[in-house]
């Protein structure tokens, strides 16, 4: 539609083609008419002249002028209403005669310096016409003006000045006329143009205005009067559109009434189930409250008869038996030790059904941490004859943050699944860093087994409670069901997905993904590979896949590595030959014996990796031999420190740590030590005296403000969590100090996550450590602040390098031990107290101490949990997870975190009372082993 309406439309389409036709018209006729006139007056000019010349020729011959005047002078007075001169010319162009005088007659003349032309002209100026024509001789003349000259000699010629006055008058009166009668056109078709608006657009008009008056509403509204043609059922045509819209709203305004009162029927039904629903829904919170309570309490009271059971019958087995008894109490214990998982399995899927599972962030080395889990199940796989291997991506960060235990928990599941179902060939673990973004790093894990497989209609059910894959499969190997899916729910609260992939008697492969931080805290790493560099090595494995993943870990450190699957005439000589047994070879020895002295004689330094199922063959091999063994799979620590070592070792490994005895020099430096649990500020007194010439040591910041104004100190190690005051704070007011303003002071903190130290830098603090402290880490820490004591008194800030770029730990040929299912783990113990067997002892006595302390609270707050005080719990939990963290109690340690973890992010008594039950068990198992090492 365009922004014109209908009225200047029909405007516009009625005058327009008649102004256009009355103009073309106009212009044409009034164009002809001025032609015309023009055209006659030369005609009647012409008229006069050509007889004139004639009439003049024979004057003009006999020179009788006389006679020629009154000829021109009889022609003048008979045309003189527009003649103004007639003049005759000799053929000198000299003037004979003329009619009348004129002004000019140089005007009147042909020019001189050409010959008479022999044919008539004209000549047009404004308003003035003049028209020539020659006098010939012997009647030569030629009328026509344009014809040809004869051959005659012209006499003369004779010119007639013609006045157009006149004739420009008619020529705009014919103008005129015509434009009065385009007007009467214009003026006419604007009458009709009029009354075609008032028939025709005006109807319209009110049309419009009614329907756009339906539109808004009004449909009570009809188009009256008479009106003709098109425009009549036009208007019944609108008429009966507004009857229908009228019909039709009432119809649709009874069908709105209609579901409005059905919408407020199915509302109020809604509010009601709405009520219910509440309803239900706390019952059923009650009911999952009730039935936590009831698995925490019920696996309290089951575990605490069954340890019983399993510590009285690891008792009886020290003491004289016979086979059968032996036999006896080992079922018992494998039976209990089974009850004991499955209860923990109960517990475990009620926590995570109720969301109150808490993961620990703490820092942990990755592969350790995963070989520890293959070396427990290598006894199950190598007693039914199956290869376990396990490959990590090398571009996978030696240190992570994460759950370590839960991180075992499921691969313990996955891989403890695998080698159930699995009756001959291999269960392999391979680990692959799919991304590394914003520090994070997103880990696939895989498990693959050549087992029974498992169908597609089976595999909907295996994330399910209490159920396997069929029945059959459940009363063949046994289990409750909860392993997967407490998997599950753990890789969801680690923010990955887990998968399968499987086809019947085919095998499996199970997949999950997490998502973790990697760290910059230290990772113990005591071995110099260098040594091992460019130096070649024979493997002789028969299972490919194992090894393939022996061969990657060799290569990493720079061995080159030739790999055969036998026995073979191999004439080269190598730098060490590893020979791996593979779990059918327990009762080869006489053939073990031949290869390893083949061996012998290729290489001086021969290494047999072993099954874990073959303990005495690998004793037989180093008493007769003197070569290592290693008990298959290989860890990766382990290969490499054999491959350095030219001492034997035995499998399994010693849980033994052999450390380079120094004599340390003490620095001339006194350092003050803050920390507010005992036990720590005791281990890191017991270092620094060792090392420091003066250690001041501290319970809380006030008290270390106040000796930092007594005396000036070259250190100051800060604890950063502690009641009344926080280390950050404490530190600020000390860096207020006159005496110690300068001072470094160093954050001892648990928090190893990346950020953490930028965070503790730009909060005031020079440098941080890590719990448990390293000696290594804090022999160099000090003595680096020592000599950097000189610029901080100038004021120069000097920042310390970050963690990753320490120096090497003067730790040799170490065998770490795997403690995460321990309930004191004395080498644990042993390497945090730095290696002191009298202050790892201290420190698990004022742990057991400790516990007189907070038992009551735990006891107090699990009866009166409503009015339980959450501050004086948490600071009851936090001293004993410090506590923990140095008495080689990694158990405890762990339920402490997760409590502790709980209470800060807001969690009641009532939530964490399952944790609370399982805190108590364990100072009770704490308590119970103490014992045994502290005689």
């Amino acid at each position: 539609m365009t922004r014109y309406g209908l009225r200047a439309r029909v405007i516009t389409l009625t005058l327009a083609p008649t102004l256009i036709i009355g103009l073309l018209l106009s212009a044409f006729f009034s164009f002809s008419r001025y032609h015309d006139l023009e055209k006659q007056v030369i005609n009647e000019g012409l008229s006069i002249i050509e007889p004139l010349a004639i009439a003049s020729a024979e004057g003009l011959k006999t020179q009788n002028r006389e006679s020629v005047r009154r000829l021109i002078s009889y022609a003048h007075r008979k045309n003189s209403k527009f003649v103004r001169s007639i003049a005759v010319f000799d053929y000198n162009h000299d003037l004979f005669v003329t009619s009348n005088f004129h002004p000019n007659f140089q005007e009147l003349t042909f020019p001189k310096d050409k010959p008479i032309p022999l044919v008539g002209t004209s000549e047009l100026h404004d308003n003035t016409l003049i028209l020539r024509a020659p006098i010939l001789a012997e009647g030569g003349y030629i009328s026509n003006l344009s014809g040809q000259a004869g051959p005659n000699q012209a006499l003369g010629y004779i010119a007639v000045e013609l006045d157009l006055s006149s004739l420009r008058l008619q020529q705009y009166q014919e103008i005129f006329f015509a434009f009065l009668v385009l007007l009467a056109g214009l003026g006419l078709s604007s009458i009709f143009a009029f009354r075609l608006l008032h028939d025709v657009t005006r109807p319209i008009t009110h049309m419009k205005n009614m329907v756009d008056r339906i539109r808004r509403g009004h449909l009570d509204v009809r188009i009256e009067g008479k009106l003709h043609g098109e425009l009549d059922a036009l208007k019944n045509g609108i008429n009966a559109m507004a009857v229908s819209l009228s019909e039709y709203h009432i119809e649709m305004q009874h069908s709105i009434d209609q579901a409005t009162s059905d919408l407020r029927e199915t509302l109020e039904q809604l509010e009601i189930q709405n009520v219910e629903l509440d309803i239900a829904k706390k019952r059923a919170q009650e009911a999952a409250r009730v039935k936590s309570e009831f698995l925490a309490n019920m696996s309290h009271e089951l575990r605490t008869p069954l340890n019983g059971v399993i510590g009285f019958t690891r008792q009886m087995l020290k003491t004289n038996l016979t086979n059968s008894q032996t036999d006896y109490l080992f079922t018992i214990e494998k039976s209990a030790n089974n009850l004991l998982a499955i209860i923990n399995d109960i517990l475990d899927f009620s926590k995570l059904e109720a969301g109150k599972l808490a993961l620990e962030n703490i820092p942990f080395e990755f592969q350790d941490n995963l070989e520890e889990v293959v070396s427990l199940q290598a006894t199950s796989a190598h007693e039914k004859g199956l290869e376990l291997t396990l490959k990590v991506d090398p571009k996978i960060p030696a240190g992570l943050v994460g759950d370590p235990l839960r991180i075992q928990q499921i691969m313990t599941n996955l891989v403890g699944n695998a080698i159930k179902f699995t009756e001959h060939g291999n269960v392999d673990i391979s680990v692959e860093m799919r991304s590394n973004k914003d520090e994070f790093v997103e880990l696939q894990f895989m498990i693959r087994d050549t087992g029974i497989g498992i169908s597609e209609r089976q595999q909907a059910q295996l994330f399910q409670a209490f159920s396997q894959a069929d029945a059959s499969i459940s009363r063949r190997y046994g289990g409750t069901g909860l392993g997967l899916v407490i998997t599950q729910k753990l890789v969801a609260q680690m923010g990955g997905e887990i998968s399968l992939t499987s086809r019947l008697h085919q095998g499996s492969t199970f997949w999950f993904t997490v998502r973790m931080l990697a760290t910059d805290m230290p990772v113990s790493d005591s071995l110099h590979a260098e040594v091992l560099k460019d130096k070649t090595l024979l493997l002789i494995e028969p299972n490919t896949q194992a090894a393939l993943a022996t061969r990657m870990q060799l290569e990493q450190v720079g061995i080159r590595t030739t790999h055969i699957t036998s026995i073979t005439q191999v004439d080269e000589h190598f730098d060490y030959i590893l020979l791996c047994l593979s779990p059918a070879a327990e009762h080869q020895t006489d053939l073990i014996e031949q290869q390893v002295e083949w061996a012998q004689s290729l290489a001086a330094n021969v290494i047999v990796s072993t099954p874990s199922t073959t303990l005495a063959l690998a004793d037989h091999l180093v008493q007769k031999y003197q070569i290592p063994c290693i008990t298959k799979p290989l860890p990766k620590k382990k290969l490499l420190q054999a491959l350095a070592s030219d001492k034997p070792a035995i499998a399994p490994p010693v849980l033994v740590k052999q450390v380079k005895q120094e004599k340390l020099e003490k620095m001339p430096i006194s350092v003050m030590a803050v920390d507010d649990n005992k036990a720590n500020l005791k281990l890191i007194g017991a270092l620094l005296e060792e090392r420091v010439d003066l250690v001041v040591v501290c319970t809380s910041g006030p008290e270390a403000i106040e000796k930092a104004k007594e005396r000036k100190f070259d250190v100051i190690l800060m604890d950063i969590q502690m009641p009344q005051m926080d280390g950050v704070t404490a530190c600020g007011h000390i860096k207020e100090t006159e005496l110690n303003a300068k001072t470094p002071v160093i954050a001892v903190t648990a928090h190893a996550m990346s950020g953490e130290r930028t965070r503790l830098l730009d909060a005031g603090m020079d440098d941080y450590l890590t719990k448990p402290i390293e000696e290594n880490r804090l022999q160099k820490t000090l003595a680096y602040w020592s000599n950097q004591s000189a610029s901080m008194a100038t004021g120069e800030k000097s920042v310390a390098p970050a963690p990753e770029e320490k120096p090497q730990e003067q730790v040799q040929n170490v065998v770490e031990s795997s403690s995460a299912n321990q309930v004191i783990d004395w080498q644990l113990a042993l390497k945090q107290s730095a290696f002191k067997e009298d202050l790892a002892k201290d420190m698990l006595k004022m742990l057991i101490d400790y516990f007189p302390e907070v038992t009551p609270i735990i006891e107090n707050s699990l009866s009166n949990a409503e009015q339980a005080n959450i501050d004086d719990l948490l600071h009851y939990i936090h001293k004993l997870h410090g506590s923990c963290a140095y008495s080689g109690v990694p158990r405890l340690k762990s339920v402490c975190a997760t409590i502790e973890q709980a209470l800060r992010s807001g969690s009641s008594v009532e939530d964490i009372e399952p944790e609370l039950f399982e805190l108590q068990d364990e100072i009770d198992k704490v308590s119970e082993r103490s014992a045994e090492f502290l005689v």
